[in-house]
């Protein structure tokens, strides 16, 4: 399987709209055009910068033939790894990935290092991540407990994003490991979502939450060390 990534008209500039083009192909080169619906969508598209500052997560439409277009940004110039995540048609999940460079002034880098602590605030959540274990090669438990961020109450009416409570996307520092982690129980709905998943290496992992309250979107970063 292969899967190649272009922006027409050729380049893509920061801060500009642009439209980004995903070919899969099987390993003669021939259009892959029959794709299985996973978590409701054909195609998971996520888009990182290099030092993992940037995360997004879009879907674009199918244009047959093997080919998908979605409009997309970018913030600030430099290096981004894109990475297309499908399920062809009578076959098994792939993930195929591709560093693709956007023109403009660069951001500044930050090297990633694990959070000292596990709560983050976001469009007026609190969230909270505890993990069973931090061992690379063990199942490994993610319990994110989320809260109204003023009134410290749980939220127990998150709804289904993508047709599960909730959604992970975990990256190695170097972005060379890549983990879609879905629930252990999709049809929860707060205030606790758990995932489980396996950290092939040791290292600094970075990941991202996604819910859905009261039918906004919202993200949460964090990133933790696994021994």
């Amino acid at each position: 399987m292969k899967a190649s990534f272009s922006f027409a008209p050729g380049s893509a500039k920061a801060g500009e709209s642009v439209k980004l083009t995903v070919q899969i192909a099987d390993s003669e080169g021939k259009p892959v055009s029959d794709f299985e619906v996973n978590h409701e969508k054909l195609l998971h598209l996520i888009i990182v910068s290099r030092d993992l500052s940037f995360f997004k997560h879009i879907h674009p439409e199918y244009e047959g033939n093997g080919q998908f277009a979605i409009d997309t940004s970018f913030p600030a110039g430099g290096d981004y790894n894109i990475f297309a995540d499908f399920v062809p048609k009578g076959g098994t999940a792939a993930t195929l990935s591709e560093w693709v460079k956007v023109e403009g002034e660069a951001g500044q880098q930050a090297v990633v290092q694990a959070d000292r602590t596990l709560v983050q605030v976001t469009a007026g959540k609190e969230v909270e991540l505890t993990l069973s274990g931090a061992k690379a090669g063990e199942e490994v438990t993610l319990t994110f407990d989320i809260r109204d961020a003023q009134s410290k109450e749980g939220i127990a009416n998150l709804e289904p994003y993508l047709g599960a409570v909730g959604h992970v996307v975990i990256l190695s520092a170097d972005a060379k490991q890549y983990l879609h982690v879905h629930p252990t129980d999709e049809r929860a709905t707060g205030p606790k979502a758990q995932f489980a998943t396996v950290f092939p290496k040791s290292g600094v992992y970075k990941m991202w939450g996604q819910f859905q309250h009261n039918g906004q979107l919202f993200t949460v970063p964090f990133a933790v060390e696994v021994k």
